[in-house]
């Protein structure tokens, strides 16, 4: 008998860490469900390149700041299940879909303030919910927090404390699913060169030469330092690591 892929689902995984996270997972022969909000043909460029290392994958839409949607999401999630895949559950979760909002805490308002619960707190805590019925038993989930959680930057009051609520969130998970065999683990990368909060650390030399100044390996983070992280704790060797905060900064702010 055929010996399936195990399956991951990628939240945010068109580009960026998503995208770097979905090759990273698909090269250790993990089919791959990727979403993506607007960027469709990202999205299938993405799924391209992860059919060309040799696994399955397919992109479905989603906004994770509409939670009212997710229940139509996992309907779309288990006819892709059954049609592509040939199963009815998935094993890993990949928590990735977020923004970046530079607001002081003076001046945060509370429509930014919103939109940051909605994406990376309250959508991160009820798509999990929702996946659990085809979340396979002894599968994993992987949530992203930030450096920013550990220390602080002004600018950031806000999406940090969304990340200090997915750091708790992400202890209670392993706790309640642990009888299940699933495991819930929460990686925090530092600054990245990517996109995300209007490319500010990729494009701005001068905050790109002071976060490197601070960090002890000499440069800031790059995608390709993040996903295998993620896709290391979707793998037989991460087996024993629950409900851990992984930093995965290069050492920031030692």
């Amino acid at each position: 008998m055929e010996t399936k892929n195990k399956i991951a689902l990628v939240t945010g995984g068109s580009r960026g860490l998503g995208k770097n996270t979905a090759l990273k997972i698909a090269s250790k022969g993990i089919d791959i469900i990727l979403t993506y909000q607007s960027q469709q043909k990202e999205a299938e460029n993405t799924v391209e390149e992860i059919i060309k290392l040799g696994v399955n994958a397919i992109a479905l839409q989603l906004n994770v700041a509409d939670s009212k949607t997710f229940d139509s999401f996992f309907t779309e999630v288990k006819l892709s299940l059954k049609s592509v895949f040939n199963t009815d559950k998935f094993d890993f979760l990949i928590n990735n879909a977020g923004i970046g909002i530079h607001a002081s805490f003076a001046d945060t308002t509370e429509e930014q303030f919103d939109n940051l619960v909605n994406i990376h707190f309250k959508g991160a805590f009820f798509l999990t919910q929702k996946a659990l019925p085809v979340l396979q038993d002894g599968g994993a989930i992987v949530n992203i927090s930030s450096g920013l959680a550990r220390f602080s930057t002004p600018g950031y009051a806000a999406y940090a404390s969304m990340k200090g609520a997915m750091e708790t969130l992400t202890k209670y998970q392993a706790k309640e699913l642990g009888s299940r065999g699933i495991r819930a683990n929460i990686i925090a990368p530092g600054a990245i060169e990517t996109d995300f909060g209007n490319g500010m650390v990729r494009d701005n030399e001068q905050i790109n030469i002071a976060i490197a100044a601070q960090t002890a390996l000499g440069r800031v983070g790059l995608p390709d330092d993040i996903g295998g992280v993620v896709a290391f704790l979707c793998t037989e060797d991460a087996k024993w690591i629950n409900a851990q905060r992984i930093e995965v900064s290069g050492g920031m702010f030692l």
